[in-house]
C-alpha cells in the first residue's frame, strides 16, 4: 500500500534516493498502481476530461475557496497532495526502474558502507522488517508485524535478536485504548520456552479467522435474503483468504451465487500470488508438496465458482451477471473503479451489504451515496504486534537501545531493570543517541601484517605497532591493502615519539651521554605551566624548551644535537 505515492516522490524534481523493495512487494504494489491508472483513466472517460464535468461529490470547492498561501499548504506546491493527481504510466514505470528488489535475507550494500537486508514481518506478503548494518553497529527498523499469519510468511524476530538499536515504529497497537505497564513483565524471566510461546501461540490467528468466519456468515444472510454483496479490495492477503473463506461457506450452505472479481490486474494478481511459495506462510508452503495450488482461488476459477473480470462494462460480464451475487472489486475509498457503479446500484438495497475495514471512516465513504439503505459493515484486521507481546518481544532480541514513537510514552510503561535502553523519538525532529559500538573492525592484508614492527610501551604495557596502506570500505567492511610502492621498495620510516619527557629522567639521560645541564620552570603563561627549559653548558651550550604541543632543541653542534634527540627518544614512548 506505501508503494501508491512512489511515483509522485520519484518524479520530484532533484530526487535521487536508493529505493529498496522486496520482490514480491514490488510486483503487487506495481499491480496496485497500474489499476489505480486503469480507474483514474475509466474515470475520465465517464465525467470527462475536464474537472468541471467530473460529479458534485468529487470537488473540492472548500479548498478553491482558501486563500493561495493555505491552498498550497493544503494542496501542496503541484496541488496533488490531496488526491489532486494521478500518476501516468510513464511515471510508473520511471518509479520501478529506479527500485532494487531483494528478497528476504538477501544482502544489499550502499554506497559500500551500509549492508541493508529484509525480512518477512508477517503482515502481507512481502511486507517486511528491516536491518541496516554499518561498521559502528547496526539498526533494526520493525513495522507492523504479524507473528502467526494465515497467508505470509511469519515474523521472523530471530534476524533481529542482538542487533544494536530498533527502531520501533508500529503504531496500530495503539488503537487499543488500554494502557500496558510492560514493567509488570520481569526481566529476569529467562524460561526462553515460556517467551517463544507467549509471541508465537495463535490465539491471534484464530481471532482473525473468526473475523472472516463473521464477514462470510453476514453474507451469507445477505444474499439469502435477496441482497447483494459488495468488498471493495484492500489488503491482498485478507482479500485472498475472505476469498476462499467465502466460498466454503457458500458450499456448506448449498447456494449456487456467483462470486464475480471486477479489477483489471486481478488476472495476473492471482495468478502471481499462487507462484510464490517462498514468501506465504509454512502451511501454504505444504500445498505445494502435496500437488495444491498455494490458494484456493486457482480451483474454485477452474470450477467456475469464481468469475474473473477487467471491467464493469465487460461484455462477458454482461452476459454472465445475476443477482444476488457477492463481488470483490476496488477501490476501498469509494471513490474509484467499480465500487462506484455497483454502490449506486445496490445503495438503495436494505438486504444488501457493504464491507469496508476499519482504517475506513465508513461515514465520509458512503456520504456520495446518500440516502444508503444497505447494510455497512465494518472490520478490523491484525496490522501489527500486541501491546501485551513488546516486552517479551524485546526481552527476546536484547537490543542495546530501543527508540519508540512519542506516542508511546504516555501509553506504555517499562521496567527500570531492563537489559535495554529506551528512547522516544517524534516526526522532523533529530534524536541524539549514544555510539553503538566503541571501535570499529578493520580487515589488514597479509603483507602489511607480516611488517609489523611491534614495540612494548613502558607505562601502560602493551604492544603497539605502526601500519600503512590504502584504506578502503567496501560491503560495509573496513579494509587496509598494501601501497602500490615505486620500485617495490619502501623507505624506512622515522620513529614517531609522543608525550612529555620528565625533567629529571631527561637530565638522568643526558649526563649517561656525558651532558650536563640544569632545569629551569616556565610560568610566564597558561600555555607554557607544565612547560620547562634545559639549559646544557657541557661539553657546549644548547638549549632544550619543552612546551605543551612542541619540543625545541638549539645547539650549534649538530653532532650534541643528535645526542640529545637520542636522549629523549630514550625516555619517550614511540613506534
Amino acid at each position: 500500500m506505501g508503494m501508491l505515492g512512489l511515483p509522485f516522490l520519484t518524479r520530484m524534481e532533484g530526487f535521487s534516493a536508493k529505493i529498496y523493495i522486496t520482490e514480491a512487494a514490488a510486483r503487487i504494489g506495481q499491480l496496485m498502481m497500474e489499476e489505480l491508472i486503469c480507474m483514474n483513466m475509466e474515470y475520465r472517460q465517464f465525467y470527462g476530461a475536464e474537472e468541471s464535468s467530473g460529479p458534485q461529490w468529487m470537488k473540492w470547492e472548500e479548498l478553491e475557496l482558501l486563500p493561495s498561501a493555505l491552498r498550497k499548504i493544503a494542496l501542496g506546491e503541484d496541488g496533488s497532495e490531496l488526491g489532486g493527481g494521478c500518476p501516468c504510466i510513464a511515471h510508473v514505470k520511471d518509479c520501478i526502474s529506479k527500485v532494487q528488489t531483494l528478497r528476504f535475507g538477501e544482502e544489499a550494500c550502499y554506497n559500500g558502507i551500509l549492508i541493508i537486508k529484509a525480512f518477512s514481518s508477517g503482515l502481507d506478503i512481502g511486507a517486511c522488517n528491516w536491518i541496516i548494518s554499518g561498521a559502528k553497529g547496526n539498526i533494526a527498523y520493525i513495522s507492523g508485524s504479524n507473528f502467526a499469519s494465515g497467508h505470509a510468511m511469519d515474523f521472523d524476530y530471530r534476524a533481529i535478536q542482538g542487533s544494536d538499536l530498533i527502531l520501533y515504529s508500529d503504531l496500530s497497537s495503539l488503537d487499543s485504548t488500554e494502557d500496558i505497564d510492560q514493567s509488570s513483565f520481569s526481566d529476569d524471566n529467562n524460561n526462553w520456552e515460556e517467551l517463544m510461546n507467549s509471541l508465537s501461540n495463535y490465539d491471534e490467528s484464530v481471532e482473525e479467522m473468526e473475523k472472516l468466519a463473521f464477514i462470510c456468515s453476514c453474507a451469507i444472510d445477505s444474499v439469502k435474503a435477496g441482497g447483494s454483496v459488495l468488498i471493495p479490495i484492500n489488503r491482498v492477503g485478507v482479500f485472498l483468504q475472505l476469498l476462499e473463506q467465502i466460498a466454503i461457506f457458500m458450499e456448506c450452505s448449498s447456494l449456487k451465487i456467483p462470486i464475480y472479481i471486477i479489477s483489471s490486474v486481478a488476472e495476473e494478481l492471482l495468478a502471481y500470488t499462487n507462484t510464490i511459495p517462498e514468501w506465504l506462510c509454512k502451511q501454504r508452503q505444504e500445498k505445494l508438496f502435496s500437488g495444491d495450488p498455494l490458494f484456493a482461488h486457482v480451483k474454485l476459477i477452474k470450477e467456475k465458482k469464481i468469475h474473473v473480470f477487467p471491467a464493469v462494462h465487460s461484455p462477458k460480464l454482461l452476459m454472465n451477471w445475476q443477482e444476488p451475487c457477492i463481488v470483490f472489486s476496488p477501490h476501498w475509498s469509494l471513490r474509484l473503479g467499480p465500487t462506484i457503479h455497483l454502490l449506486r446500484r445496490w445503495s438503495g438495497d436494505h438486504n444488501s451489504l457493504l464491507v469496508l475495514e476499519n482504517e475506513v471512516d465508513a461515514e465520509l465513504a458512503v456520504l456520495p451515496f446518500k440516502p444508503i439503505s444497505m447494510k455497512v459493515l465494518q472490520c478490523s484486521f491484525l496490522s501489527g504486534k500486541k501491546l501485551q507481546k513488546v516486552q517479551p518481544l524485546l526481552k527476546i532480541l536484547q537490543p542495546k537501545l530501543v527508540l519508540f514513537p512519542e506516542e508511546w510514552r504516555t501509553h506504555v510503561s517499562f521496567s527500570d531493570v531492563t537489559s535495554f535502553s529506551v528512547s522516544h523519538y517524534s516526526e522532523n525532529e533529530t534524536i541524539h543517541i549514544p555510539s553503538l559500538k566503541e571501535s570499529a573492525e578493520l580487515e589488514i592484508a597479509a603483507d602489511i601484517a607480516s611488517k609489523f614492527q611491534w614495540r612494548m610501551l613502558k607505562q601502560k604495557k602493551l604492544n603497539i605497532t605502526r601500519l600503512k596502506g590504502r584504506l578502503f570500505v567496501n560491503h560495509g567492511k573496513h579494509q587496509l591493502l598494501p601501497e602500490n610502492e615505486p620500485g617495490g621498495s619502501s623507505q624506512t620510516r622515522p620513529f614517531l615519539h609522543w608525550g612529555s619527557p620528565d625533567p629529571e629522567n631527561l637530565l638522568a639521560e643526558l649526563s649517561k651521554m656525558g651532558i650536563n645541564g640544569s632545569v629551569e620552570r616556565c610560568m610566564t603563561d597558561a600555555e607554557s605551566e607544565d612547560g620547562f627549559t634545559v639549559k646544557v653548558q657541557d661539553p657546549e651550550k644548547s638549549m632544550i624548551e619543552v612546551r605543551a604541543a612542541v619540543t625545541v632543541i638549539s645547539a650549534a653542534d649538530k653532532n650534541l644535537a643528535s645526542r640529545i634527540v637520542k636522549a629523549m627518544e630514550n625516555i619517550l614512548e614511540g613506534i
